[in-house]
């Protein structure tokens, strides 16, 4: 049994004093995971921070568990990673499993949202004002990573969610790999670009993905790099360079960088249903268009973002109507 273990674990400090420890080799045969402690500047809900990462219930690259802890699996600059995250006692405790595990816990913070300040926003409307102070726990993430937040919301362009959903996880259960570490159920990591480039043309068609969101898909992945490097970029620029990508309009480029960036001003034009869910919230005009919409969060600019999550996390919207378009036919770039 001599060797099995390490005798003496070893130590990795990084930005802020924090310290990864190894956490010992589970029983099955799996790297050694690693440890951080974070405490957050305030008050913090998991769910809430992270939920817009989550795409749908069964999303592979996504788990919560009965215990309350947040998995992600994450292909970072570093290779594959998975990620644990739980609040005990208002203090963050992460564990990372990978090549990129060090990578995960490095950008823990900003994952949970440190780089954004609630404390700027000022509401305008008494419903935003009473959902501000009811979910208090609401911060703005900022993964780091472009592509991961880019491919789904292709995916969702012109279909119902649903259909999102299932194609999102037919492709990364069949392509990607098996998530590091003990993770639970059947937990992924999304393809690497190349991986994404190769896939047949049928595969696409058998996860109910047409030619024209695929093909979007495929010319981002040829410039992969390039735009994983408007992480660096303010939200603006970032979305600018998305959009030279053609399939790619202000609707996709908000939603990801809404995730990537953490752009509280991001706001997502384009939407079938968010004019209208505003504009009824804020106004009573259930009919409101992006124009409507816009004008309607003006005295939010430079979190018009922030503002739009408040309005849908507060439950206000109008009542429902039979559908007015047909599956598969919701109209967003």
């Amino acid at each position: 049994m001599a060797g099995r273990f390490p005798s003496r674990p070893t130590t990795t400090t990084l930005r802020g004093g924090d310290v990864v420890v190894p956490t010992g080799v589970p029983r099955q045969a799996v790297a050694p995971g690693r440890r951080r402690i974070w405490t957050p500047p305030g008050p913090l809900d998991l769910g809430l921070v992270l939920g817009p990462l989550r795409r749908g219930p069964a999303d592979p690259t996504f788990r919560t568990t009965p215990d309350g802890s947040v998995w992600r699996a994450s292909r970072t600059p570093m290779g594959a990673g998975t990620l644990r995250v739980a609040l005990r006692g208002g203090v963050a405790e992460a564990e990372a499993w990978g090549p990129g595990a060090e990578w995960l816990l490095e950008q823990l913070p900003e994952m949970l949202g440190v780089l954004d300040d609630p404390a700027v926003f000022e509401p305008r409307h008494r419903l935003v004002a009473l959902t501000q102070r009811r979910r208090q726990g609401l911060r703005l993430t900022r993964t780091g990573l472009v592509l991961e937040s880019l491919i789904p919301s292709v995916l969702e362009q012109k279909v119902t969610t649903d259909e999102a959903y299932r194609a999102w996880r037919l492709l990364v259960r069949k392509f990607g790999e098996p998530a590091p570490g003990p993770a639970p159920g059947r937990l992924h990591v999304m393809p690497a670009p190349r991986t994404w480039a190769l896939i047949p043309s049928w595969e696409w068609h058998l996860a109910g993905v047409d030619d024209k969101r695929a093909s979007t898909i495929l010319r981002a992945v040829r410039v992969a790099a390039r735009l994983e490097q408007a992480v660096g970029m303010e939200p603006a620029e970032a979305q600018a360079r998305l959009e030279v990508v053609p399939g790619i309009g202000p609707w996709t480029s908000a939603e990801t960088v809404q995730r990537s960036h953490g752009a509280a001003d991001a706001v997502t034009v384009g939407d079938l249903h968010l004019p209208g869910i505003v504009g009824y919230a804020l106004a009573g005009d259930r009919n409101a268009d992006d124009s409507v919409m816009l004008a309607l969060l003006e005295p939010y600019a430079g979190q018009r973002h922030r503002a739009a999550r408040l309005i849908l996390l507060s439950g206000c919207a109008p009542p429902r109507r039979a559908p007015r378009m047909r599956r598969g036919d919701i109209g967003r770039l």
